[in-house]
Formats: structure tokens, C-alpha cells, sequence
């Protein structure tokens, strides 16, 4: 076993996990230890999403994704100033297709009041094409803190300042066990190391994790892959920044989007299709473990029974590309099939519980000498320096105790 005992050991070297050990730096413990399976930080969620600084305009007000998304942002902004992270504060719009749509539209307008917006601007149809030429719908919100960021980047930038600070990141290092959950001593693929506290920012691995350092997380993390196409360069022009719709209420998706990156290009999606493997990034990714581990769970059918016609509907669009692009011409009437070219994936982390409801807010549990992140999709990387204050300061009150 390594000889060194660190205060704090961080599984997951994702933007949560590297964000969360920083904090702790910036609160006087250096002496953590941040571990990642991959062979690179950033290799999953945080490097596959689609770099959007989210506002905090649709969470419910006193929730902990509002209250950690809108204070998140602005740390997220100010990082990125001070370390020259390429990033842009350009806004969005989330366009009503129809006058159904409307009273969502109101009630997201009134969500990002309560959380603190206090820039966001009523769009009528015309004022629409002020902001997106090419976009349509019946009434719509322009909401200026949302921004577009090379989360990538900025986590390597969080991996260096770490080292910097004392700390260490170790990449290739899976997390086996917790082989003495009284003295915490955590086993990897790189040996055993000790420690005082034990932090799980594991993602999509966050619940088998959480079992294996003794806590029933009372959740399943079920994978959902995001499918992305891309504008053709000479079609690059139909969207200025962010364009979305009016998402439904009854999921904690967006829906099918324009978005600007950061590095050049416009992505078009993501849809959110049931994933066959944690890491699956396409079709041909299959894990009869992942999915036996998924059908055994009681709260999956009872997910299914409930939303299976929106599944089905995932599934033919992801198989049936004019069904993508009928999405996207309900907020941009002119692409056609021919101007989209097929792009990048990701897969969320998102929890289920037993009762067959996708949890909404994120999730972070306390229990002695450990803290397990157990939900913490978008707007988490959004969110993830405030996440690390959050987690940090529950820290703090054990290593004083």
C-alpha cells in the first residue's frame, strides 16, 4: 500500500471531480488525490456535451440545480477570465413553435426571475429574427447569460492547478474497492492508497461505486446517448448562437437544439436515446452486463410502462434522419436533409429511481467520511465549481471534527 494517507481522495477525474478538489485546495486542504480510469481527464460527460454555460432559467426555484447552476455560471465566467479559457457570454433563445407551448414558455420566464435572472427578454414573433434571422415561432425568450465554453479545456486547466497546489491526479487508475471502509482504504489498478475522506464524482459509474464503499444509493444510473449531426459549413449561417425549443416538462432533456461551439461549428441535437452500454457511444456498444444490471431493475419498467412512447420516438429519429430534421425545422423552417451531417455522441448519467421516476435535481449524499455524487447531469458542468464549493464545505465540517 502507498504510505501516503491523503486527506481526501476524488474518484472521477470529470469537470465535478476536478472542480470539487480545487475547492478543497482553495480551503486549505492540498493533500488530495484525484483518481480517473481513463487514460485522460474529461473523457466522458464533460468531454462530449455540447459546451453550453447554461443560465439557470428552467429549474425550479430553491432546488439545488438552480441554486448551484445560476452561482456556478458566474464563477464558471470568472475562472474562465483568469486563465484565458476560450469562452463567450453570447445568450439564447428558446422559441414557442406554437401557442400551445406558451404556458411553459411563461412558466420558464418566471423560473429564471426567481432564480435570479434579471436580463431575460419577452420575445415576440417578429423580435424573434432580430436575434436569429432564420429561427421562427409564435413567442420566445432571449436569455443573455447563457454562454457557449471549452469545458474540456477547462478541466485540464482545473487538473494542472491541482498539481500546482500540492495535489495529485492520477489518470489510468481505476477505483476497485474500498477494502477498509472504517480506515478508508481505497484499492485501484495503480495499488492501495489511504485516506481520511472519500469523495465519488464516478458519473456514469457513480452507483455501482457508491455500493462498493458500503452505501445503498437507492438510485440506478441509466444511460441515455445524446446523437448530434452538424451544419454543413456553407449552412453555419442559419444559426448566430443558441437556438432551443420549449422542452417538456414531464423530462429533464432540453430537446433537439441549435448550438455555436466554442471552437467553430453548429451542432444540431442531441436527441436522448436509451444507451446499451455506460459507455456507449453507438449502437454497436453493447454490455450484457449494463443491460442485465438495467432490466433487473425494478424502477426501468416502471420508466418504460410510463414513457414509452417518447423512447420510440428517440429511437426513430435516431434511426430516420428526416424524422431529426422535421425537429429541427420547427426552429429553423429552411435546413433540409441535405444541409446536416452526422456528428458527435455523449451519454448522460442519469438517475433512476425505484419508483421509475428520472431524478430531476442532482443528488449528492452524505454519509461518514464520504460524500457520493449520484446525479449530476446538465447543468453540472455548468454548475461544477459551485458543486465543488458545496461538497467542500461538508468536508470541512468532518476534518475539523
Amino acid at each position: 500500500m502507498n504510505k501516503e494517507i491523503f486527506d481526501v481522495i476524488i474518484i472521477g477525474g470529470g469537470i465535478v471531480g476536478t472542480a470539487t478538489a480545487l475547492s478543497l485546495q482553495q480551503k486549505g486542504i492540498n493533500n488530495v488525490l484525484v483518481i480517473e480510469a481513463e487514460d485522460k481527464l474529461a473523457a466522458h460527460q464533460t468531454g462530449n456535451n455540447s459546451g453550453v454555460i447554461h443560465s439557470g432559467v428552467y429549474y425550479k426555484p430553491g432546488s439545488l440545480k438552480a441554486k448551484l447552476c445560476t452561482e456556478g455560471r458566474e464563477l464558471l465566467y470568472s475562472f474562465c477570465d483568469e486563465y484565458n479559457i476560450q469562452h463567450e457570454r453570447c445568450g439564447k433563445i428558446i422559441t414557442a413553435t406554437d401557442k400551445t407551448e406558451i404556458p411553459v414558455l411563461d412558466e420558464i420566464e418566471k423560473r429564471g426571475i426567481a432564480n435570479g435572472l434579471k436580463r431575460i427578454k419577452r420575445l415576440t414573433k417578429g423580435m424573434i429574427k432580430e436575434y436569429e434571422p432564420y429561427s421562427s415561432g409564435e413567442e420566445g425568450l432571449f436569455i443573455p447569460e447563457t454562454g457557449i465554453v471549452d469545458f474540456t479545456g477547462f478541466t485540464y486547466r482545473l487538473g494542472s492547478l491541482i498539481k500546482e497546489n500540492g495535489g495529485e491526479v492520477f489518470t489510468s487508475c481505476k477505483f476497485l474497492n474500498v477494502v477498509n471502509k472504517k480506515d478508508l482504504i481505497v484499492e485501484t489498478t495503480k495499488g492501495d492508497f489511504k485516506c481520511r475522506l472519500l469523495i465519488n464524482c464516478g458519473g456514469l459509474q457513480s452507483d455501482r461505486i457508491a455500493k462498493r464503499c458500503g452505501l445503498n444509493p437507492d438510485v440506478k444510473i441509466i444511460p441515455f446517448r445524446g446523437e448530434y449531426y452538424k451544419l454543413k459549413k456553407e449552412k453555419e449561417y442559419l444559426v448566430k448562437n443558441l437556438i432551443y425549443p420549449v422542452p417538456d416538462p414531464k423530462f429533464p432533456f432540453l430537446g433537439v437544439h441549435f448550438t455555436r461551439m466554442i471552437k467553430g461549428g453548429v451542432e444540431a441535437g442531441p436527441n436522448a436515446v436509451l444507451a446499451f452500454k455506460r459507455n456507449g457511444y453507438t449502437y454497436k456498444d453493447i454490455s450484457l452486463y449494463d443491460l442485465g444490471e438495467m432490466f433487473l431493475y425494478p424502477g426501468f419498467w416502471k420508466m418504460a410502462k410510463q414513457h414509452y412512447k417518447m423512447g420510440i420516438n428517440e429511437f426513430r429519429r435516431s434511426f430516420n434522419k428526416s424524422l431529426f430534421v422535421k425537429a429541427l425545422q420547427k426552429l429553423v423552417p429552411s435546413i433540409e436533409d441535405k444541409d446536416i451531417i452526422p456528428g458527435g455522441s455523449g451519454v448522460r448519467a442519469q438517475a433512476l429511481d425505484k419508483n421509475g421516476k428520472l431524478v430531476d435535481d442532482f443528488r449528492i449524499i452524505e454519509t461518514e467520511k464520504q460524500v457520493h455524487v449520484l446525479n449530476a447531469p446538465s447543468p453540472a458542468a455548468t454548475a461544477s465549481l459551485s458543486i465543488g464549493r458545496y461538497i467542500a464545505d461538508i468536508l470541512i465540517k468532518h476534518l475539523s471534527s
